[in-house]
């Protein structure tokens, strides 16, 4: 039973109407309702997965006083007022052996980093400013109590919210879940994504190509950035360009999945048969965006399952899924984070634009001759030139309101990790 639901696909679109960025993300992110099954695993394979719940902490972190550094274990009351404090070394206090003795006044222990602090003592001298002769240690003026202590709960408290329901569970979020001793975690089930390419033009990589024929490297491309989102993915291979065989696909998609992906077929050309046949079992618009590259992108449901109808040429695949599908399937996993990481850098050359269009340059962000970040294009831009997204590890983010961009004028840029990543 599927838990996507689309709550209004718009539809009535006109195919002449140029949609801008906004306006598209606000219909499909509209349609998109967080899935709510989910399923426990264990630590060791809940890299990547997304909290259903919120994760409250069943202990305080740390455990237990400890020392920061590696040291002396002291009371502040011994402290001289003026001059060097003398005490006396009763023990040796090492991480995971906690010293239950008791110690009077004027004595102390010598402490490892991470030790517990025994009972009594509230502040630690470091090692660097003490000297030691046999079991007398002494150390100059200055030193404040409470100093080079851990205190028990101050990274987190008992009961108290460790991670939140929706979060993406990366390296971090994995050690914060093992210090809480948790062997096991609650996520959400993995979206169910269905893909397959579009065109009797397309072979797969092996296959020998024919005049007129080129490879697939939509299907490498898009489920790469599915898989680094942690979503299932149900490859359909190559669909040829017949309405058997694209219904066939469609209706067995849409038996499998939450989300179809398809890229090809989106111009509404004479050969493209995808329209036709999603009029018969769905409910999809046709939209033109005000994107460069990427313009054709369809976007609805065939049934219960979203789908999205994605461009063929292979750079607007990829700046269309970002722009688009990636927010909408971090929705589905309950992520309110979609937004893509942005941020200004001044502009290593000079750029044209079109007003009234978002255009997506791909950048290489370099170093000036003072040493400061600047952002260069890769160099050509055509929509079919994969290379230029293998170089770049940004994109340019040109508004509908952008001209042109001079020399050293600061431009928009999303840094393509961010992007290619949870």
């Amino acid at each position: 039973m599927k838990d996507t639901v689309v709550n209004d696909c718009c539809t009535g679109s006109s195919p002449t109407k140029m949609l801008s960025i906004d306006e598209g993300l606000t219909r499909i992110l509209g349609a998109v309702t967080p899935l709510t099954e989910s399923e426990t695993v264990t630590l060791d394979s809940a890299q990547g997965r997304t909290l259903a719940q919120a994760l409250i902490s069943p202990i305080n972190v740390p455990a237990h006083n400890n020392s920061a550094m590696d040291g002396y274990a002291i009371r502040a009351q011994d402290l001289s007022a003026e001059g060097d404090t003398r005490l006396q070394v009763i023990a040796s206090v090492l991480a995971g052996h906690p010293f239950n003795g008791s110690i009077g006044p004027g004595e102390c222990v010598q402490i490892m980093t991470g030790a517990q602090i025994p009972e009594g003592l509230d502040t630690i001298v470091i090692n660097e400013i003490s000297s030691r002769t046999g079991e007398t240690v002494s150390f100059p003026a200055g030193v404040r109590k409470g100093q080079h202590l851990r205190l028990a709960g101050e990274d987190l408290g008992k009961g108290q919210e460790a991670l939140s329901a929706g979060t993406g569970l990366g390296p971090a979020e994995m050690g914060l879940i093992a210090s809480l001793g948790l062997a096991e975690v609650e996520v959400l089930r993995k979206p169910r994504v269905a893909y397959f390419s579009t065109g009797d033009e397309i072979r797969s990589p092996g296959e020998a190509l024919q005049a007129g024929q080129i490879y697939d490297s939509n299907q490498y491309t898009v489920t790469a950035m599915l898989r680094d989102l942690g979503v299932e993915v149900i490859e359909l291979g190559v669909i040829p360009d017949q309405r058997e065989a694209l219904e066939e696909a469609f209706q067995q998609a849409s038996s499998q999945a939450d989300v179809i992906i398809s890229s090809g077929g989106v111009s509404i050309g004479d050969a493209d048969y995808v329209k036709e046949t999603l009029d018969q079992l769905g409910e999809v618009d046709f939209w033109r965006m005000a994107i460069k590259p990427g313009r054709p992108l369809a976007f609805g449901r065939v049934e219960d399952t979203l789908f999205f109808g994605l461009p063929g040429n292979p750079v607007a695949v990829m700046i269309t899924f970002l722009q688009f599908v990636k927010p909408a399937l971090k929705k589905l996993l309950g992520d309110s984070h979609w937004q893509p990481q942005q941020f200004q850098l001044p502009c290593g050359e000079l750029l044209k634009s079109q007003v009234g269009r978002s255009e997506f340059l791909r950048g290489i962000i370099k170093a000036d001759a003072e040493g400061r970040p600047v952002v260069h294009t890769t160099g050509q831009q055509g929509s079919g030139i994969l290379t230029s997204m293998s170089r770049a590890d940004c994109l340019i983010v040109l508004g509908p309101e952008c001209t042109g961009v001079e020399v050293g004028q600061p431009v928009w840029v999303q840094p393509l990790k961010g992007l290619l990543s949870c």
